[in-house]
């Protein structure tokens, strides 16, 4: 009796870490997600061009990016739970100064700094997130990222969704105080502070005997102190080793498709509603909405990552992949409300279909004792790729127009799509 008691209560408890974890990584998105449909706003308020917002959002995911790989090595030294609620206290104060307002001559400054703390605190979660559920789910991987990247991405149907909102009461003449977009930042600060403290409070400490899993297996001179946190024996840091895994041709084939990805991506969701109203000609509100609706499709993570788990990996990402460059390419050449919904739908699918598998491979094929590491640096490249992809998209649109710069995007998926068959060849 003591004993199923004990084993449902240790279940509970793995869930609660799912749970929080994901909740988190909603409010990351929901902050990163709430720039692009405010930048009509900012562009008029502000003064400034697309190519300055995209170069402002570059800069904020170039920080994401930066974080990948200290924060995946530190969570190899110091376990994740400190990693994880360090960042969510520091995305906190990122959204508290974006929810205070200022004079306008200071407030280009501010939207700025206040960018580059959410990209600091929310650019130390995912890498140490996927690389925790892959301990805590070993035989469910896929199905426990999917949960991760399904709620994750609501943030991103939650944020257009609620600036629509605060639009809406703005154009219906409600003037109660802070009912403007600084009041989603404002949520988003009292959020992560929430959040920050109920992770201290409830995630064990990350070793491995707290987490129910095998031990680290860490090997190849490395040993493991009493906390389940692998070291170098040399104390050297084990960065040779974190190099040493794109020494594989499939491993390193497979980072550069999810680079390709990445670019297309983040290049595209950052400025996917400029482009529908520039481009495709939709009113504001109807562009919002399909954004929305480019996340709410995220429910494909859940079935995606389920699948991988059961027919393969590579398989689902090669159809997945195939299915966001159809949709993009459509998007490219369709015109109408209801063809160009089913373009970004189709995109939506694929991409998002797409991520979860991704990490579910990559945690898959990375060894035990460097996992985390590893994982940041695959993601610090492939954010990397992300990152610059705003700043390419909005000089590109400033230059020839937007159709031209989703183009290069399309090139990009392209490349992503090619690069997966190779790696199905190399292994």
């Amino acid at each position: 009796m003591g004993t199923g008691a004990g084993s449902r209560l240790r279940a509970l408890a793995e869930y609660d870490v799912l749970a929080l974890t994901a909740l988190i990584w909603f409010l990351a998105k929901f902050l990163r997600y709430a720039f692009p449909p405010l930048f009509p706003v900012f562009r008029d308020s502000l003064g400034v061009s697309s190519a300055v917002l995209g170069v402002a959002f570059t800069a904020m995911l170039a920080v994401y990016a930066a974080m990948q790989f200290p924060s995946g090595a530190l969570a190899d030294r110091i376990g994740a739970r400190r990693v994880i609620v360090a960042g969510a206290v520091v995305t906190g104060l990122g959204a508290l100064v974006l929810a205070v307002p200022v004079p306008e001559p200071l407030a280009l400054g501010v939207l700025v700094a206040g960018m580059l703390l959410v990209g600091l605190g929310t650019g130390v979660h995912k890498t140490v997130a996927v690389r925790l559920l892959s301990r805590l789910y070993p035989g469910r991987t896929g199905r426990a990222l999917g949960v991760l990247d399904t709620l994750g991405a609501f943030g991103g149907v939650a944020a257009p969704a609620a600036v629509v909102a605060v639009a809406g009461a703005a154009v219906a003449g409600v003037t109660l105080p802070w009912l403007d977009w600084h009041a989603l930042f404002l949520a988003g600060a009292v959020a992560a502070g929430g959040f920050a403290l109920l992770f201290a409070r409830t995630v064990p400490d990350p070793g491995a005997t707290d987490l129910g899993t095998a031990d680290d297996g860490a090997s190849d001179g490395d040993e493991t102190d009493d906390a389940g946190k692998t070291t170098d024996a040399d104390g050297r840091g084990g960065l040779r080793r974190y190099a040493a895994l794109f020494r594989e041709p499939a491993f390193a084939v497979f980072v550069l498709a999810t680079v390709c990805f990445s670019f297309t991506y983040n290049g595209a969701v950052a400025f996917l509603p400029l482009y529908l109203t520039d481009a495709a000609g939709l009113p504001e509100t109807t562009a919002s909405l399909l954004y929305s609706g480019l996340f709410v499709v995220s429910l494909v993570q859940l079935v995606t990552g389920d699948l991988s788990d059961r027919v393969g990996r590579l398989p689902v990402i090669a159809a997945t992949l195939a299915l966001a460059t159809a949709g993009l390419l459509a998007l490219l050449s369709v015109s109408g409300v209801v063809a160009v919904g089913a373009a970004v739908v189709a995109f939506g699918l694929g991409s998002h279909g797409f991520r979860p598998v991704r990490g579910a491979y990559l945690a898959a094929v990375l060894p035990e004792s460097s996992a985390g590491g590893g994982l940041g640096a695959v993601r610090t490249l492939l954010m990397g790729a992300g990152a610059f992809a705003p700043a390419v998209v909005g000089g590109v649109a400033d230059v020839a127009g937007f159709r031209a710069a989703f183009g290069v995007l399309a090139v990009a998926l392209v490349g992503a799509l090619g690069l997966t068959g190779v790696v199905a060849v190399v292994e």
